[in-house]
């Protein structure tokens, strides 16, 4: 990430001057594909208006540096009054769209000193963040320079409200809208697909150790009726030979596999971009994380429409999407190797059991589509050329 940013200002020095440029800010991997379907969307409505991305992370950087759609991919340098007021100077942008997350102050105070308009989409809060502690004058400036909020649900709407901003639209949640996009074409991936052959599966998705230790029983009992794509969240090579040393039955990573070797019952993802299009050679889902950091993203997975399992991690209830799930049974908490499993036999055992919780998944995410049609009729008087 430090390295990324060295040479920031010669990224930018000969972008040209489109009919508008907007300026869309995602935190990672996860934020720009949030924002993915209203980038989308625009560029189809406005061909000739610029595109501009900046990333926090390099796990976002590194992935879509090259995307089609946009005229610069590049870090966002970090905060400080010099460096945001020359970073905003530079790239010009009519339009500013920061994604979910991400409060940076000198970037916004910039941007409100030069009467951009800003703008947060698919924004989520909770009354205990420090925007609306008493007193912390600090965060809650923050929150005055934007011009309006696209949120998630009633209930940052109505938190947004009482502290004074009635600059609030509840447009949902444009993570659903792009899932239903890639249900919609995903790429075929012709390993999975041989791998996958007549049995069923579980993708694990974003994968960590933690996870794994609730996982492995399954993966090693060779008698057990499951294959497995294991899609870890980290790639490197020593933690790739590290998953493939406390696997003990057969397995093949995807970057040498051999449809000739006998079959094996696990396949390792050893790298990154392919995991939303993997769940569809699923039958189920496991989704990593939520024994950590923080739990990642189960609508990938949902929106083929199969039941979705994920660690029962204390910071759960922070993600709405999926306590939603959990309440319509169409996922599942676990706490531990023995609650996983219970719960895969279950399902297995019980077809129809199986088909109701595949519903609820696909009916839940068909139900929460449209935020990005709502978040472009608003934006169009700020983007007509």
């Amino acid at each position: 990430m430090a390295q990324g940013r060295k040479h920031w200002e010669s990224m930018i020095a000969d972008i040209p001057k489109e009919d508008k440029r907007i300026w869309f800010h995602c935190a990672s991997l996860g934020e720009f594909e949030q924002g993915r379907p209203l980038i989308e969307g625009i560029k189809r409505k406005y061909p000739n208006h610029g595109i501009f991305i900046t990333f926090f992370s390099s796990s976002g950087y590194e992935v879509q540096k090259d995307y089609e759609l946009a005229d610069c991919v590049c870090y966002l340098p970090f905060d400080g009054r010099k460096t945001s007021r020359r970073f905003v100077e530079l790239i010009k942008p009519d339009v500013a769209i920061f994604i979910k997350y991400e409060f940076w102050f000198y970037y916004l105070t910039a941007l409100q000193k030069q009467k951009i308009p800003t703008f947060s989409i698919s924004a989520i809060f909770r009354p205990e963040q420090q925007f609306f502690k008493q007193g912390d004058r600090f965060f809650k400036s923050m929150l005055a320079c934007f011009d309006h909020f696209f949120v998630q649900n009633e209930i940052s709407k109505k938190l947004l409200n009482s502290h004074g901003f009635n600059n609030v639209t509840i447009s949902g949640d444009t993570r659903f809208d792009r899932v239903m996009e890639i249900c919609g074409s995903p790429k075929r991936i012709e390993v999975a697909e041989h791998f996958r052959s007549k049995d069923k599966v579980m993708v694990i998705g974003s994968s960590w150790p933690e996870d794994m230790e609730v996982l492995l029983p399954m993966i090693n009992d060779p008698n057990y009726p499951l294959k497995f794509i294991i899609a870890p969240h980290e790639v490197g090579e020593s933690k790739i030979q590290k998953l493939c040393s406390s696997i003990t039955t057969g397995h093949q990573l995807f970057s040498a596999y051999k449809s000739t070797q006998n079959p094996c019952k696990t396949l390792i993802i050893d790298n990154v971009g392919m995991l939303s299009s993997l769940y569809q050679y699923g039958d189920l889902a496991y989704i990593g994380g939520a024994f950590g950091e923080g739990l990642h993203n189960t609508l990938e997975a949902a929106t083929f429409g199969m039941p979705v399992l994920f660690g029962k991690g204390k910071d759960n209830k922070k993600y709405q999407e999926s306590m939603d799930l959990v309440a319509l049974k169409g996922a599942f908490e676990v706490a531990n190797a023995e609650e996983c499993r219970r719960t895969i036999d279950d399902l297995l055992q019980n077809e129809d059991e199986m088909q109701r919780a595949s519903k609820a998944s696909r009916d839940y995410v068909l139900s929460k589509t449209g935020a990005t049609k709502i978040i472009e009729d608003f934006l169009n008087v700020y983007l007509q050329p």
